[in-house]
Formats: structure tokens, sequence, C-alpha cells
């Protein structure tokens, strides 16, 4: 059995060594906007917040969330989603949208690969995010 689980900021130094293994899975497929690293000061002062699922006392996946207020509206946007298997990140699904409520956010927001977007049947596609590469055009 699955069972979910938002850490506090103060449990994440604990778990770390257990965590990072998942963030750095996930941001493999990002742009180089950040490491595993640069999300600890958010951690620590809860800005991000890192839920688990475990099962039988092992992390089998990890997620990374932000509240995020825009001028018009309040949203969850989840930063990375990583798992053993890619059933283990639904069991997350129906504690995030609850959450999501009890924070007066109107919806719930990931960036993701279109494998993933797929996957989310009752997400809607809004945009799509492009980027270009100038590293080789910088001195």
């Amino acid at each position: 059995m699955v069972k979910i689980h938002l850490l506090e900021p103060s449990d994440v130094e604990a778990l770390w060594g257990d965590i990072e293994p998942f963030l750095v899975r996930s941001l493999k497929h990002a742009e180089g906007e950040l490491v595993p690293d640069d999300l600890i000061p958010h951690l620590d002062d809860g800005k991000l917040r890192v839920w688990i699922a475990v099962v039988d006392k092992e992390i089998i996946a990890s997620m990374v969330t932000e509240i995020i207020q825009y001028p018009r509206k309040k949203i969850v946007r989840v930063i990375t989603l990583s798992g053993k298997d890619m059933n283990s990140w639904y069991q997350f699904l129906p504690l995030l949208e609850g959450y999501a409520i009890s924070n007066d956010c109107s919806s719930l927001e990931a960036w993701t690969r279109k494998g993933m977007a797929r996957k989310l049947k009752d997400w809607k596609q809004s945009y799509c995010v492009i980027t270009k590469d100038l590293k080789g055009r910088m001195q």
C-alpha cells in the first residue's frame, strides 16, 4: 500500500539522501534551470514543498511543489515529479488536489514533457514552452 506524505521543511534534511536521486532523475529532462541543491534554501523555508510516496518504509516517488500567486489566480505548480514506476505518481494527484483547494488555489500547473501530458487525461494542455540555446553565441 502506497502512503503519501507532505514533508515538513524540518524533515527534508534528514531524508535528502533518499529524495535527491528522484530530483536528479526528473531534472535530467529540464533545460538546465536548476540542480537539486538549488532547491534546498526554498525547501528549508517552506516556499517549495516535498511530497514522498512510501511503500514498506521505502520512498518510491518524490514530488516538489510551489504555490504561485498570479495577479488573478493562485495555483499549485508541480516543479519535479519522479518515481520508480510510472504508476506511483498517480497516488499524489488526489492529495495534491486537496492540498490546492485547502490553500485556496483554483488549479494545478505543471511544465512537463508530452508523454506525461498525454497520461494526464483530465488535464488541459494550455500552451507549450519552447527554448533556443544561445550558449554558443556567448563570449
